[in-house]
């Protein structure tokens, strides 16, 4: 899927994409909390996307666009890789609008993500994220089935859809000093910075990121893709080797950073969210609030926004940092 077929999206496509979900997808709500208002000396402000349909802010991009499809399109297929969160929303949109659903996955993936995606009676195919390539495996799929391929960030229609969270977290919030979101593949922040570009110019974007696979930031300050070897992180949602052409090329214009964050942070962050906002976050969903902390010096007294990004985690991991803290 040639990034030069298509045209950039824009703010125009994020409206029209908050119609196509009006009533489908969670408008999740916007949360503070005084505890980390006061350890982290700014205000902060959760739209939380771990409470979407099916656990993380990806409905949004896979049901605006299934639902673009042509009917005789969709019933032909929709075929996706995924790391998890993207594979539970396709397979989740694709079952409420009538598409069949083949997703290829990391065989490392939480198990409970491989579960929950054949939970909602997707076909999922399994490969090894080290040894083989899942875009040569997914388009060899496409090819068998004439299924309709759709990327997990690179792709207008799933911008379109991502940046619908920003847009209402803005309509609730307009005063924003800051807005943190993770950062995996770009669709998040693209569909971010198209939102703020347009209806808040003056909020500073910026994007959280492992330090570990700092293909984004590194991306981001040489002006042009960059692209790591798999990078080994507990923020699974953020493994991807080069953010894609057209986030990048979306966002680029409008950031003012991307933040990277240690392993430790992350995990510190989902128990400390847990224990004191008593929802669960995944280590990507943690990202924005964890590279907000990370600059909180140039951030006190503001007002910022904090995309949680999604809350599929497998629960005996959480047992496990929770020990070892």
């Amino acid at each position: 899927m040639a990034p030069s077929m298509y045209n950039l999206p824009t703010y125009n496509d994020v409206l029209l994409a908050a119609e196509r979900i009006e009533g489908v997808a969670h408008h999740t709500p916007v949360l503070t909390s005084r505890a980390l208002n006061e350890r982290f000396g700014m205000e902060l402000y959760f739209k939380a996307e771990n409470l979407q349909r099916a656990g993380a802010f990806k409905f949004r991009g896979a049901y605006n666009s299934i639902r673009k499809l042509p009917e005789a399109t969709r019933a032909k297929g929709v075929v996706a890789f995924s790391s998890g969160n993207h594979a539970q929303a396709v397979s989740l949109a694709g079952s409420l609008l009538g598409a069949p659903v083949t997703i290829v996955m990391p065989e490392d993936a939480p198990r409970a993500k491989i579960e929950a995606t054949r939970g909602y009676g997707s076909e999922v195919v399994l490969f090894d994220r080290f040894t083989q390539d899942r875009e040569e495996i997914t388009q060899e799929i496409v090819d068998r089935t004439g299924g309709t391929l759709l990327p997990p960030f690179n792709h207008p229609d799933v911008i379109a859809g991502q940046g619908t969270a920003t847009l209402e977290l803005l309509h609730a919030v307009p005063d924003l000093d800051a807005l943190f979101v993770p950062l995996g593949g770009g669709g998040l922040l693209a569909g971010a910075s198209l939102v703020a570009e347009a209806i808040a110019p003056n909020v500073a974007v910026y994007g959280g990121e492992p330090k570990a696979a700092d293909d984004g930031q590194q991306s981001f300050r040489a002006g042009k893709i960059v692209t790591i070897s798999s990078p080994h992180t507990v923020a699974d949602g953020a493994q991807a080797l080069a953010v894609g052409q057209i986030p990048f090329d979306v966002f680029k214009r409008h950031i003012t950073d991307i933040v990277t964050v240690g392993e430790q942070e992350l995990i510190n962050m989902v128990l400390f969210i847990l224990q004191r906002m008593k929802i669960l976050v995944e280590p990507t969903g943690v990202l924005g609030v964890a590279a907000a902390v990370e600059i909180k010096d140039q951030l006190a007294g503001k007002k910022v926004g904090i995309i949680l990004s999604g809350g599929n985690v497998d629960l005996t991991r959480i047992g496990e940092w929770a020990h070892a803290v």
